[in-house]
């Protein structure tokens, strides 16, 4: 086993371990529909194992950013299913990341939808609308009788990107949305069965995970978690109750055998990283690479001292659309180029060469 031999995720098949991270792109302009730039930018990186997209909303209030793809009407399914196809026909796999942005939103983003948190807690900060820079509003605090609606809002989102033609769907779980959001003692202050506990706070996300599971298949969904991150608010900062809520997020879904339990935590050898590993017995993929860029020697040495099932990687491959090549065949990378990252256009997009192109 090694960072390119083949792996199995659930019914989901890899020809490597190398993973594409979910990454922002605000290509989709205002009505949130893939465009075929972003079939394009996609199945140019069909060769790596698993492409996870960019995140995606379920419901029009769940949407965070300017120009972020949906998973919410006819057209944006359609968009996507575009999307899919152009990976398919290139070799790739593609599962969508499911996205509600919870508090981490403005109605000058989501059309005006009310914003949502499981408190009443604002994010100390401003966000970028389609009006401009806005202080984050003070959200709604969902009551336990409205927590079904938006379960269903995911479950919806998820079963649309199957008929988009995604391999799977992703749940996120991390980076300050709203499900991380309900983990994090911080963001979530509730009093009731979904917080106050370890095992409160990770009720929701179970509940989650296993209406969708139902609704396409637990070998067709993972779960994308960020202990210990500490952004946009959703701070983890007690050691204890972080293992203590993580655990019982793992050991609630870890019976139904999902696809992948995908971490992202700075310290891939972390004793917490590994004991939720133990604790999900199934396959995870881990991405160390959020403040710093992961390196071919990193991801290489990752697998080399079992501490993962898979290697997801962003920026790298932002940049290098043959990336499993250059790092099996260690060849000189491509430069990402930040000022690029969250604009529109080809620039920084698709136009990065591959090796042979470059030479």
């Amino acid at each position: 086993m090694n960072l390119f031999s083949p792996l199995t995720l659930g019914g989901i098949e890899l020809p490597n371990r190398l993973i594409m991270a979910p990454l922002t792109r605000t290509r989709s302009g205002r009505d949130g529909v893939p465009t075929a730039l972003m079939a394009e930018h996609y199945s140019q990186r069909a060769s790596l194992g698993l492409i996870v997209s960019e995140g995606t909303y379920p419901s029009f209030a769940g949407q965070g950013f300017t120009g972020q793809p949906g998973l919410v009407t006819d057209e944006q399914i359609a968009g996507w299913k575009n999307v899919t196809d152009a990976v398919h026909a290139a070799g790739g796999r593609l599962v969508a990341q499911v996205m509600h942005a919870g508090r981490v939103t403005h109605p000058g983003t989501n059309g005006g939808r009310e914003v949502v948190a499981p408190s009443a807690i604002a994010i100390d900060g401003v966000t970028r609308t389609y009006d401009g820079k806005q202080p984050f509003p003070v959200p709604h605090a969902l009551t336990e009788p409205e927590l079904p609606g938006v379960i269903d809002e995911f479950v919806a989102g998820s079963v649309a990107a199957m008929k988009a033609g995604f391999d799977g769907v992703e749940l996120h779980g991390a980076n300050g949305y709203l499900l991380h959001e309900f983990l994090s003692a911080e963001s979530n202050q509730r009093t009731d069965s979904y917080g106050g506990t370890p095992e409160n706070r990770a009720r929701f996300v179970v509940e989650v995970y296993r209406a969708v599971a139902e609704a396409i298949g637990a070998d067709r969904t993972g779960i994308r978690i960020s202990p210990e991150h500490n952004v946009q608010g959703a701070l983890e900062t007690n050691p204890a109750e972080v293992l203590a809520t993580y655990t019982a997020l793992v050991e609630g879904i870890a019976p139904l055998k999902p696809a992948f339990l995908s971490i992202l935590h700075q310290d891939p050898s972390d004793i917490l990283v590994q004991a939720l590993r133990r604790s999900f017995g199934g396959p995870v993929l881990l991405n160390s690479g959020f403040g710093v860029i992961t390196t071919r020697e990193e991801a290489i040495g990752m697998m080399e001292d079992d501490l993962c099932d898979g290697v997801v990687v962003g920026r790298p491959a932002i940049a290098n659309p043959d990336l499993v090549r250059r790092w099996q065949e260690d060849l000189p990378l491509n430069t990402p180029d930040p000022r690029t990252f969250y604009t529109d256009g080809a620039a920084g997009y698709t136009d990065y060469p591959a090796y042979a192109d470059a030479v």
